[in-house]
């Protein structure tokens, strides 16, 4: 299963995706508003590929390997829906991660339209949350793009400021649609 959007290629991800999450997730430039830090080993990055492969079994759905339809050999992010559990509250999560040559290009906002839009018309989730950190603007403008809303602060990292929850539920999201669509 491949999806596109205007520019890019998506699909779920694989067991011989690890060297690409570890190249992503393991850079500190990518995790500067990450509390947790960079991926420290490749053995961390499989770790967390095969908890990802166990969504798609699960849920059928999950985080994509993201490719430009332009080079799709070359995986630049990996992102998606994905049901996480924050402070005890499960929550459909769109996460993304993008490498630095990605950035600034306005991927992150075309992935996080795709998704929602994938999130509410394919997968009929009822709602769509993302956590971010309070500091971490661009993030929070990607959200705000989506169509995602700030709903409350929430203490999800012991002995740190609280990150933000945004959240869409899917009656906002067909009202902004009806709107779009009048225009």
């Amino acid at each position: 299963m491949r999806l596109t959007t205007p520019r890019l290629l998506l699909r779920p991800v694989r067991d011989l995706d690890a060297d690409d999450l570890f190249r992503i997730y393991g850079d500190p430039a990518t995790n500067t508003f990450n509390p947790a830090g960079p991926y420290p080993d490749i053995v961390h990055a499989r770790n967390i590929l095969s908890r990802w492969l166990k969504h798609w079994e699960d849920y059928g759905f999950g985080d994509w390997a993201i490719s430009l339809k332009d080079n799709p050999e070359r995986i630049i992010g990996f992102g998606g829906l994905s049901i996480r559990t924050y402070i005890d509250i499960p929550m459909n999560n769109l996460g993304y991660r993008f490498s630095t040559e990605s950035w600034g290009k306005g991927l992150a906002t075309e992935l996080a339209n795709y998704a929602v839009d994938y999130g509410f018309n394919e997968l009929k989730l009822p709602e769509i949350s993302a956590i971010v950190r309070a500091n971490h603007k661009a993030s929070q403008k990607v959200l705000i793009n989506a169509g995602l809303g700030y709903k409350r602060n929430i203490q999800d990292v012991t002995d740190l400021p609280a990150s933000m929850l945004f959240t869409l539920t899917r009656t906002e999201w067909d009202k902004n649609q009806n709107k779009r669509s009048i225009k």
